[in-house]
């Protein structure tokens, strides 16, 4: 009976702490605004240091305007037109962006629309996006002037559209660069060598945008008449607090922005840094008390069927039963009975599954 008892206190106990869990995940998620600030605007989150207003966002450059005449509502970077798709706490920022385009007919040109971007905190990610040009007689250009000054294109030439194949941005059809690191802005401007005179019955225009690696595949059919005048592409930005380094913030503790249980982490960028709830920790480093405690024990399972895990700040331990040897955990030596009472453990398990 004594043994049947301490399983059940295990099961207890066990329920006990995913209760606690739940509870500390729920408070994780309230805690992604600042207290009494809108936190989400149509299907976006918004969680500080971002916010809609007064308290809600740490400066102005972190404001975001909540549109309302559209349904569901949008989200968008300041007082600007730049769209938002999602806003993480890893440093990034998802927008959308357009692209430029020239187009002909057998006299000519007959429209043409460069587009430039332009951010005064956010820098534009060079690993996540690359810049594409389309076209069976184009050259582009991609350039900027904030931040790393920099100019950069590629060229996209075809014969016959038969030339070309599906998924392949190699400069037949079309070509793909990168971006720089460091960047804030670009612009893009597409031109013409013979003003697509061979080739305008399969492709009279030629485009080019900046697009997030994996959100655009090419397509022969893009070059007969996809129409990339109203299309918007994914962009993924980098954000940073500040300009100050880890080491200069941490002088000013008043102002360091890494809240209890977090880190301050250099932006690669050598501008601002970033912060992160501690190994163990979930939720937003910003906020006072922002970052929760993660129950290993519910998301995790680490401990072996024997053991009986508890969850502690920041970490969790595998308890072995009494008379038991080893860490507890599946991944470690688990627990174990010296080889003379063995026996023992095939009855706690004939009991314990009932």
């Amino acid at each position: 009976m004594g043994l049947i008892r301490s399983v059940v206190l295990i099961v207890q106990l066990v329920i006990l702490l995913n209760a606690t869990s739940a509870a500390k995940a729920t408070a994780a998620v309230a805690y992604q605004a600042n207290s009494g600030c809108q936190s989400r605007c149509g299907e976006v989150s918004i969680p500080y240091p971002f916010g809609t207003g007064g308290d809600c966002n740490v400066s102005k450059h972190f404001f975001i305007t909540c549109n309302t005449s559209f349904t569901p509502s949008k989200a968008f970077l300041t007082t600007s037109s730049i769209e938002i798709l999602d806003i993480s706490l890893d440093g990034q920022l998802r927008i959308l962006a357009d692209g430029s385009y020239d187009c002909y007919n057998k006299s000519g040109a007959t429209r043409n629309f460069r587009y430039w971007l332009q951010l005064s905190k956010f820098f534009i990610n060079n690993t996540r996006n690359k810049f594409t040009a389309i076209g069976c007689d184009t050259y582009a250009r991609v350039e900027g002037f904030s931040g790393q000054r920099y100019a950069t294109g590629c060229l996209s030439l075809c014969n016959n559209i038969s030339d070309v194949s599906n998924g392949s941005c190699s400069g037949i059809g079309c070509c793909q660069t990168s971006i720089p690191k460091g960047v804030k802005s670009y612009q893009i401007t597409t031109e013409s060598y013979e003003n697509h005179a061979d080739v305008l019955p399969e492709n009279p225009c030629s485009y080019a945008f900046v697009a997030e690696n994996d959100n655009y595949t090419f397509s022969t059919s893009d070059l007969r008449g996809f129409d990339f005048k109203d299309k918007l592409f994914p962009v993924t930005l980098d954000w940073t607090i500040g300009q100050k380094s880890c080491k200069k913030a941490k002088m000013d503790t008043k102002s360091l922005a890494c809240k209890k249980n977090s880190k301050c982490i250099d932006s690669e960028h050598n501008s601002g840094y970033i912060c992160k709830c501690f190994e163990g920790y979930d939720g937003n480093p910003y906020l006072p008390n922002g970052c929760q405690d993660i129950n290993e024990c519910e998301t995790m399972s680490p401990c072996d069927g024997t053991a009986t895990c508890i969850n502690l700040n920041g970490t969790y331990d595998c308890s072995c039963p009494p008379s038991y040897e080893g860490d507890g955990k599946k991944n470690g030596t688990g627990c174990s009975l010296p080889n003379k009472d063995q026996s023992k453990r095939s009855l706690l398990i004939d009991v314990a599954l009932g």
